[in-house]
């Protein structure tokens, strides 16, 4: 009998769609899948209630012959910063345990209208700040591939969940990294779309300029599936695109079939040495661009020279940002409240503060609200802002002579569970390679490019486009996953030791 949690949400919706399994049936197998291992990887902070009454309704209204979107009846797990009003919405804070949300996401919304599942809300670092989901206020997540590791963050969750088989499809957020960093050290797919290709709307807020809802698969077209569900112009979201978009699952099935390499010319960055990356990361990467050329792809070296200010920049403009958006969690209009008697509003909101956000939040919070105090906002986050603004030209500059930029998704494949917690700057160089996308608003993905020899854990290689050229991303990236799949005679995942496959 096949098992319904080990196929793609490409596969599964054919299945459902013929007739040849149900939505309960494949429902039922995921929450069965997560009662079996999710005590293991903790990727769910919250399993829905309602997920098999509305697995139901799908078979019903498809039974009664009405037409129904392509993934309808397919399970999706949920990053916790995106807000739903039938399950807790906490961004992974104790300051919103327990919140319900009058509302939902539009990229919630968007999903239960085309059909899909919600199976729960996924673990992650609080306010999405962290690159391990370490600073989750409900315990840290684990990384299929080896439960003494991190999954990545800040969307460790949602990436965990897909590669451990407990949902074949999730929603994350990424504002310097958190959809394609966990995505590389778990070996799915991670896209970050163009800013503003993806209603924000219902996603609470850590850094506005800089956020970007996106989703997380195993394979390019199943995140293309998503993205076509997910995308599109919102009216409640002032950044929203009007843009139309193509379909991105037939775009990525375009690019399955061959022949999309010959003639691309795959951008590497001059100025990023091999020295700060682990050598099984580089390696890989090498491998999968030598792989690219083979098939015709040119390779070509650009400059990139504002690239390293990058992470210095991010750490100042989002931290600023982020102390302006939590500044709404001040215990008077909703959350935790923590009563000091006899005390003042201050002294009842600072006490909630301090009970309810962790270090790393704190931290971030410090950080920014003094970068943007008076005589320090022009010599920090102004200046952050000029360094933004040359990360932007240099993209420009670099696709003028390229159609995509090619980097390792990560320096490093997963490191183990509290062995950079205590190290701030060493965390924070994780997003080295994705935080210049945010900053510059263009596109990204990750796509798993093989497993590191000295540890036998996921690699990722990331691929950029210009803003708008999400497509891109698409093609390219279903073209080296079908020629990487023939080398690997099956999915990456399929040798995940711990909870993936066989192994």
């Amino acid at each position: 009998m096949t098992d319904l949690t080990k196929l793609s949400a490409a596969a599964l919706a054919d299945m459902l769609a013929s007739g040849e399994v149900s939505s309960v049936e494949a429902t039922q197998a995921h929450l069965d899948r997560i009662a079996a291992v999710d005590g293991d990887v903790h990727a769910f902070l919250h399993v829905s209630d309602h997920a098999l009454d509305v697995a139901a309704d799908i078979d019903r209204r498809r039974a009664a012959g009405e037409q129904l979107g392509p993934v309808a009846g397919v399970p999706l797990a949920i990053k916790d910063v995106l807000v739903t009003t039938d399950m807790p919405s906490t961004s992974g804070s104790k300051i919103l345990e327990g919140f319900m949300s009058p509302y939902d996401a539009t990229v919630v919304a968007r999903s239960r209208a085309a059909g899909l599942v919600p199976l729960g809300k996924t673990n992650m670092d609080e306010f999405a700040m962290g690159s391990s989901t370490e600073h989750s206020a409900y315990g840290p997540t684990r990384n299929p591939w080896d439960l003494e590791r991190i999954p990545g963050g800040s969307g460790g969750g949602s990436a965990a969940a897909v590669a451990a088989f407990e949902a074949p499809l999730a929603l994350g957020s990424d504002t310097g990294g958190s959809i394609r960093q966990p995505a590389h050290v778990t070996g799915t797919v991670g896209m970050k779309p163009t800013y503003g290709g993806v209603s924000r709307f219902g996603a609470i807020a850590l850094a506005s300029s800089l956020d970007q809802v996106g989703p997380v698969t195993r394979t390019v077209l199943d995140a293309g599936l998503l993205h076509d569900v997910i995308g599109g112009h919102d009216p409640h979201d002032a950044t929203s695109l009007t843009d139309e978009w193509p379909s991105f699952a037939a775009v990525a099935r375009e690019g399955a079939t061959g022949g999309v390499l010959k003639g691309l010319k795959v951008g590497v960055i001059r100025e990023l040495p091999d020295s700060g990356f682990q050598p099984g990361v580089s390696e890989s990467f090498r491998a999968a661009l030598a792989a690219m050329e083979a098939q015709g792809a040119e390779i070509v070296e650009v400059s990139a020279p504002h690239f390293e200010y990058g992470v210095a920049a991010y750490y100042l403009i989002l931290p600023a940002e982020a102390s302006s958006n939590l500044a709404k969690f001040d215990s008077v209009r909703f959350g935790l409240r923590v009563d000091v008697p006899g005390g003042t509003v201050e002294d009842v909101m600072a006490a909630t503060r301090e009970a309810g956000f962790g270090d790393e939040v704190k931290r971030r919070v410090i950080l920014g609200t003094y970068a943007l105090s008076a005589g320090y906002y022009d010599a920090y986050y102004g200046s952050a802002q000029k360094v933004r603004t040359l990360i932007q030209r240099d993209f420009d500059e670099a696709f003028a002579q390229v159609d995509v930029i090619a980097t390792p998704s990560a320096p490093t494949t997963a490191f183990k569970l509290g062995e950079k917690i205590d190290d701030p700057m060493q965390m924070y160089l994780n997003d080295v390679t994705t935080i210049p996308a945010n900053l510059a608003g263009v596109p990204g993905i990750s796509i798993p490019a093989g497993l590191a020899p000295e540890d036998g854990l996921p690699v990722g290689i990331q691929f950029l486009a210009p803003a708008r050229e999400d497509a891109r991303l698409y093609r390219v990236g279903a073209a080296l996953e079908a020629l990487l799949l023939d080398s690997w005679s099956g999915p990456l995942l399929d040798r995940a030791p711990v909870l993936g496959g066989a192994r």
